[in-house]
């Protein structure tokens, strides 16, 4: 079994803004606070099973991944990652300025970039190198879960260097409405999810900031444990 708590370091969409509040309803947890949210209205007379459709990504909040969930390396300390988070949002960084739309990505319903973005790739990989030595080593459940015989040799490699495969050009910025879906199913809530999110009317997301999740143990939800704007570049 995994060793806990598990930390993760995370986008989160601003605290009770439309994005947040479009994300934790669909998901039925806000990671904020850790509390269980109704469905939106009409949801789950759509599609009966969304409950069923949204326990796994249910599991970690409304998120964009940086850096994967790990346990931390022997002799860190949850202080420590906090106070890592502090300076590493110290250094002045271009913020990415993205189109969120809704698509589907590996099987998954997610809301995406439109287009990519360097800036936002940049950050991404900054995470995951600047944070790695807080990470623990992957245990053989661990490795197993990422599927290693499915990946790509360039995948695998990354696995093995970072613990986690999707990242560096790999890296894709998604937040996860759904678990995976069998192509009969991914169309009709495809289409349905798209309504909702034309309806909240975001057409620019800023990727300002970076959180800090937490996991408890095998059977806890993530939570949101700190949350930290970048410093964005001077203008000129």
């Amino acid at each position: 079994m995994a060793p806990f708590p598990r930390y993760a370091i995370y986008h989160a969409a601003a605290r009770g803004g439309k994005l947040d509040r479009f994300g934790a309803h669909l998901l039925g947890y806000d990671a904020w606070t850790g509390e269980e949210m109704p469905l939106p209205d009409g949801v789950a007379r759509a599609v009966p099973d969304w409950r069923d459709l949204t326990q796994d990504p249910g599991k970690y909040g409304f998120h964009a991944t940086l850096k994967a969930p790990m346990a931390l390396a022997h002799g860190k300390t949850e202080a420590e990652l906090l106070g890592a988070c502090e300076c590493f949002v110290e250094t002045p960084r271009p913020v990415s300025v993205i189109t969120p739309i809704v698509n589907s990505i590996s099987g998954f319903i997610a809301v995406v970039a439109a287009e990519r973005s360097a800036e936002l790739e940049q950050l991404a990989a900054d995470c995951v190198s600047a944070f790695d030595s807080f990470r623990s080593p992957l245990t053989p459940a661990d490795r197993a879960r990422r599927n290693p015989e499915k990946l790509t040799s360039r995948q695998h490699e990354y696995l093995d260097r970072w613990g986690y495969p999707y990242v560096m050009e790999e890296f894709r910025f998604h937040m996860t409405l759904t678990g995976r879906l069998g192509s009969e199913r991914r169309a009709p809530v495809l289409t349905m999810l798209r309504k909702r999110f034309a309806a909240i009317r975001l057409t620019r997301l800023a990727i300002d900031g970076i959180a800090l999740f937490r996991q408890d143990d095998a059977a806890s939800r993530f939570r949101i444990i700190g949350h930290w704007q970048l410093r964005p570049l001077p203008e000129k």
